[in-house]
């Protein structure tokens, strides 16, 4: 699979609990260096290592990669993307809705937590991001 990936192909790959679509910019050896151009999926709040959790650990806020951010994505984890780049600002309202509703539906401790994290979120950055 990832054998058909090259620089400048078009990817969709995981990262740090959300997955993006960006463009491969470097190969480096068990990564892919990728620019972000749109979010298919919002990262989960919380602690990654310890998923849904509350008590004991630090619960983060994550925030989504940047428009033109870079990450490393691991090869294993990147495959071609094929569809329609969405606008980067349209995939992030979109995920960001998309958890929020999730996280609403939960109705238990992680859900709330997860959620008042996710609107610290929209007030610090996201608002400045739809209102540029």
């Amino acid at each position: 699979m990832s054998n058909d990936i090259h620089i400048g192909s078009i990817v969709e790959t995981d990262y740090n609990s959300g997955i993006y679509i960006g463009e491969v910019l470097e190969d480096r050896k068990n990564f892919w260096l990728i620019e972000v151009k749109a979010i298919l999926k919002h990262p989960d709040q919380g602690d990654l290592h310890n998923p849904e959790q509350t008590e004991g650990v630090a619960f983060h806020e994550r925030k989504a990669l940047a428009n033109r951010e870079k990450l490393n994505g691991r090869k294993r984890k990147t495959k071609l993307y094929s569809g329609e780049i969405p606008h980067y600002i349209d995939s992030l309202k979109k995920s960001y809705t998309k958890l929020e509703t999730e996280l609403k539906n939960r109705n238990d401790a992680y859900g709330r937590l997860a959620l008042e994290k996710l609107a610290d979120l929209d007030e610090s950055f996201y608002q400045k991001i739809y209102n540029k």
